[in-house]
């Protein structure tokens, strides 16, 4: 339930006399909580961005793990593949109860768990250390991900109601996907040029996600307190809403996007510095915001594209990225390489909106958490399993063969969402 409307408070005001005296004094008390909700409107976007980028700045400091500690590149794709489960299961456990304790209740905690991960962080570089962390990061990111984008929906709505969706559509997807890129850009760069790279990227992650703490007490909360809350429950997961192909086709099409995310917040960096010979941390910072920002970007600008339309770009985009991805490899070219990875990231970016799209248009009303949380739950399948193979494969041959065996899978499995929404 949000948050008293105008009218309502209107309609406690009583006499002419009294109506026109009530009527300023709410039209008052309205404009101060309309900029309330505008100011926190922006606090929140603030707060969001900053958890989603700090649970990507590992991903360019994986290279020194590996040299300092001795990891091996599959070793990586398990902490990666860590975070990711820790995801699952916070979206799973957790996403949905901001819907009746509160959007303040759940992100408050889901950054002091952050702040947790960034502590650890801080202490050790030692791997059950950097398991724990990146485990509780991404407990962290799954309360955060659908609270705040809840919690920016109702802000927007409280401070320009009947006006548009398309700003908060802009800013959510900026903050979540775009801050997934924002986080390897500013560690990259800290890790390049700062003293102790291991350490001073997460101390400045951590102050920001203090303050962001801070700045979340001046936002007003959305979600009022139920007398009598619900009993808890799992938020409830289903795959079949009447549409078999349809579904499936959304699914394979998510797990393909989260497969290309996986690649390049997990082992891309090691590519970059070991077989393209290009160590430097800010540059492999760099190329992952490059992906991460054209995902985004690729994402608001095709936001009034039809369905069909944003599948058949995200399936073209993406397959085209990922071979030119492997030539970058085989031919040891860096421009290649990363026009290769911006592609498929524009690629990966729409086609899982389309995904999106299609399951939000499928399910019934009442059906429709669930359906989401199917689809989610199945893509995050596709940020672990593909990386961890990627991972297993290096032990045996080389990364450019890994990557191109990557591609082959990934191109068959973009043939069969295809070949699924023509069945639909």
């Amino acid at each position: 339930m949000t948050t008293s409307t105008p009218s309502r408070l209107l309609l406690t005001t009583g006499g002419d006399s009294r109506i026109e005296s009530g009527s300023a004094s709410t039209a008052s008390t309205t404009d101060s909580g309309s900029r309330r909700h505008g100011v926190g409107f922006w606090l929140v976007a603030l707060a969001f961005l900053v958890a989603m980028a700090f649970s990507t700045v590992p991903t360019p400091l994986y290279p020194l793990y590996m040299a300092r500690d001795g990891f091996s590149t599959f070793m990586v794709t398990v902490v990666f593949a860590v975070y990711a489960v820790g995801v699952v299961i916070s979206l799973l456990l957790a996403g949905h109860v901001s819907d009746w304790v509160g959007r303040k209740r759940v992100l408050v905690p889901a950054l002091a768990l952050e702040l947790v991960a960034a502590a650890l962080f801080l202490t050790s570089s030692a791997l059950p250390v950097l398991l724990a962390a990146r485990l509780i990061t991404g407990l962290g990111v799954g309360m955060v991900t659908a609270t705040a984008t809840a919690h920016l929906h109702e802000l927007h709505t409280a401070h320009r109601p009947g006006a548009s969706g398309q700003r908060f559509e802009m800013v959510s997807t900026a903050a979540n996907i775009g801050g997934l890129g924002v986080g390897p850009l500013i560690a990259g760069f800290l890790a390049q040029f700062v003293h102790a790279p291991l350490r001073t990227p997460y101390l400045v992650f951590a102050v920001l996600l203090l303050v962001s703490m801070v700045a979340l007490a001046f936002v007003p909360e959305t979600v009022e307190e139920r007398l009598v809350r619900p009993a808890y429950r799992p938020q409830r997961i289903s795959t079949d809403h009447g549409d078999r192909a349809g579904y499936l086709a959304a699914a394979a099409a998510g797990f393909a996007s989260f497969a290309v995310f996986g690649l390049f917040t997990s082992i891309a960096p090691g590519f970059v510095a070991g077989t393209l010979h290009h160590p430097s941390r800010a540059l492999a910072g760099g190329i992952v915001f490059a992906v991460f920002g054209g995902a985004a970007l690729a994402q608001t600008l095709t936001n009034r594209l039809p369905a069909p339309a944003k599948r058949a770009l995200g399936l073209l985009a993406q397959a085209t990225g990922v071979v030119t991805v492997v030539i970058g490899m085989h031919t040891a070219d860096l421009a290649t390489f990363l026009v290769g990875g911006v592609v498929a990231g524009i690629g990966a970016g729409v086609l899982f909106k389309a995904a999106v799209g299609t399951v939000v248009a499928m399910a019934a009303p009442a059906k429709r958490g669930e359906a989401l949380a199917g689809l989610f739950f199945l893509s995050y399948l596709g940020l672990i399993i593909p990386a961890l193979g990627l991972g297993l494969a290096t032990l045996t041959v080389t990364a450019t063969t890994a990557m191109t065996w990557f591609t082959g899978m990934l191109l068959i499995l973009l043939a069969g969402v295809a070949v699924l929404a023509r069945r639909r």
